[in-house]
């Protein structure tokens, strides 16, 4: 017979909650900490995803990886184009951040209604 890991309740609480903390230092980390918060935050991400397999939260915990990693490409991107021109284009540093921040919430107010974050097939 196969092992399958039966989460209870409480378990799942636990994991709503961190992933409720979670989004709320990737929300805090663009105003706060200048991203640092956000890293602490994509560690508890990859550590609790496997815990969390199974449930709605393991959708939450890719939700946030994704975008972290998808935020860091294009402010890699937007960097360059800053350098090309010469700082006249640095603005488009800020639409990253827009994006990220955008996604951060999207997911906490799917998050606090208990639903799951859209997974690409």
């Amino acid at each position: 017979m196969a092992d399958v890991e039966i989460i209870t309740p409480p378990e799942e609480e636990g994991l709503r909650r961190i992933t409720l903390i979670d989004y709320g230092l990737h929300i805090a980390s663009p105003i706060v900490s200048m991203m640092l918060l956000s890293v602490i935050a994509l560690i508890i991400n990859y550590v609790k995803r496997d815990d969390a397999r199974g449930t709605i939260w393991h959708s939450h915990m890719n939700w946030m990886i994704r975008s972290c990693w998808w935020t860091l490409f294009w402010l890699a991107v937007t960097g360059v184009i800053a350098l090309v021109s010469f700082g006249l284009l640095s603005f488009a540093l800020v639409i990253p951040v827009l994006w990220y921040l955008y996604r951060m919430i999207r997911g906490l107010l799917a998050a606090l209604d208990g639903r799951p974050m859209p997974m690409p097939q």
